[in-house]
């Protein structure tokens, strides 16, 4: 329930005209991909690692527009890829605003994801 109140709260404020949040379906997905992928360089709990913190707290300030650049495009010269190979440029912009705006429970969004289970 909670999860499904953060959506529709993201889907609300979604700040780019003319773009649809990703599906809930996607959005799990790209979650576990933050979880995943993004989470062996910057941290399992996004608190930093190879790359930065992307807590909410270290974003503080950050134009969610530079995350998802960064996201999209990757920072050449440094270890950090593009990733629009696996994702659009909206879903970047969703996946920058989910860093900005961690559930309201207080877990960042990686901590939020379920688990699978085997």
């Amino acid at each position: 329930m909670r999860s499904a109140v953060c959506l529709l709260l993201l889907a609300l404020a979604w700040p780019v005209s003319g773009s649809a949040a990703p599906a809930p379906e996607r959005q799990a997905e790209l979650l576990r991909m933050l979880r995943q992928d993004c989470g062996s360089c910057h941290g399992m709990r996004l608190t930093g690692g190879l790359g930065p913190a992307l807590t909410a707290d270290a974003l503080q300030g950050k134009p969610w527009q530079s995350l998802s650049a960064t996201i999209f495009h990757g920072r050449p010269g440094t270890p950090m890829p593009p990733w629009k190979s696996m994702l659009s440029s909206d879903e970047a912009d969703w996946l920058a605003l989910q860093l900005l705006s961690p559930p309201p429970s207080g877990l960042t969004p990686v901590e939020a994801v379920p688990r699978r289970q085997p």
